[in-house]
């Protein structure tokens, strides 16, 4: 296991950078085990599986954690307003930060995450090798 971390700024998009990350350090099985920073709007899908819903900041980011491979990243947050209201979905392209994010990954050598059909949920879930 070797962990990574990173710290992202102004302008940068939460879900690209956590691709790019994954693709610049070769992870082929990792977990996002720390998010905490600011959004201008955060992109989400909803618990529907098919809303998606632009949620306008500046905004907290209140956690995150998720699976990521080439294959795919699979990343919940979870956002507050500046009411402090709490809202989370499936991390979406579209989520650009305010002022920092500072992320965590543990990257795992002796495992492999890839993504399969399950024709009984009808989305791609993990497969593990």
């Amino acid at each position: 296991m070797r962990p990574i971390a990173l710290r992202l700024k102004p302008g940068q998009d939460l879900r690209s950078e956590i691709e790019t990350l994954v693709r610049n350090e070769n992870i082929q099985a990792g977990c996002l085990i720390s998010a905490v920073g600011s959004l201008n709007e955060a992109t989400l899908r909803l618990a529907d599986g098919k809303s998606v819903k632009t949620f306008k900041g500046p905004i907290e980011i209140v956690s995150a954690t998720g699976t990521v491979s080439p294959d795919g990243c699979h990343i919940h947050l979870s956002v507050a307003d500046s009411e402090g209201k709490v809202t989370g979905g499936h991390l979406q392209k579209g989520c650009p930060i305010n002022t920092t994010a500072e992320l965590v990954v543990l990257a795992f050598d002796e495992i492999h995450f890839s993504r399969e059909f399950d024709p009984d949920t009808g989305y791609e879930e993990l497969k593990i090798s």
